[in-house]
């Protein structure tokens, strides 16, 4: 079954079995941030992936250099395992990743939840790296934040969700939101999405890093 098959499935299901005033609220709330400026400031398909250099689970130091000195890079921002919706979207994301590698390419994953906040310890033995973008201060720099409305801050308490950080930022959240650049840390697809229940497909992720792969032998072995 697709992701968004799944997801779409896990709605329903949330919709059908959640207090109904819990299913307004994000309802509305979802309705405001479509509506929202939020993706008019997102880096996209043609611009430059800021550098970085996050910890991993085990606190080393992953870079977007190091990365691409192995060839293009996948990234998935995702708000933190506490959300369903982000936990189906790794586990896919995890099916695909041999294929990811044979493309000789990276995937990582990055959230603002610190490590020792994750509620789902099954998540340490994913087999990519799950970085940790503290504050969010990447996604931020990639336009890619919002801040969770104070009405919902509750509900979202309640769900699992811890704020990262003191005052506002510490409820600045990513939007859905997949980048792949090629081996020069250009952005050559964008996949942006004010709806967290949405994410890209990750054989679409696979289409377009075999796509990098053919163009990358033609490169090589020159002209005909």
């Amino acid at each position: 079954m697709d992701l968004n098959a799944q997801l779409k499935t896990l709605r329903r299901e949330f919709a059908e079995n959640a207090d109904s005033r819990i299913v307004d609220a994000f309802s509305s709330a979802d309705a405001e941030l479509r509506t929202s400026s939020v993706l008019d400031g997102c880096i996209k398909a043609g611009d430059p992936m800021p550098d970085f250099s996050l910890s991993d689970a085990n606190g080393d130091l992953v870079s977007l250099p190091r990365l691409l000195s192995r060839g293009p890079v996948a990234i998935s921002f995702y708000r933190g395992d506490w959300c369903d919706f982000c936990a189906l979207e790794l586990i896919a994301l995890a099916e695909i990743y041999h294929e990811i590698l044979e493309l000789g390419a990276s995937l990582v994953a990055i959230s603002p939840q610190p490590p020792q906040e994750r509620v789902r310890p099954e998540f340490g033995e994913l087999p990519f790296p799950m970085l940790w973008d503290d504050k969010a201060k990447l996604a931020r720099r990639c336009g890619i934040t919002y801040s969770i409305p104070v009405a919902m801050r509750p509900i979202y308490a309640s769900g699992g969700f811890q704020p990262y950080g003191l005052g506002e930022a510490g409820w600045s959240l990513p939007i859905p939101a997949t980048y792949i650049l090629d081996r020069t840390g250009i952005i050559v697809l964008s996949w942006l999405n004010t709806n967290y229940t949405c994410r890209v497909e990750p054989r679409d992720v696979v289409t377009m890093l075999s796509h990098l792969h053919q163009q990358s032998k033609r490169e090589l072995s020159g002209p005909q």
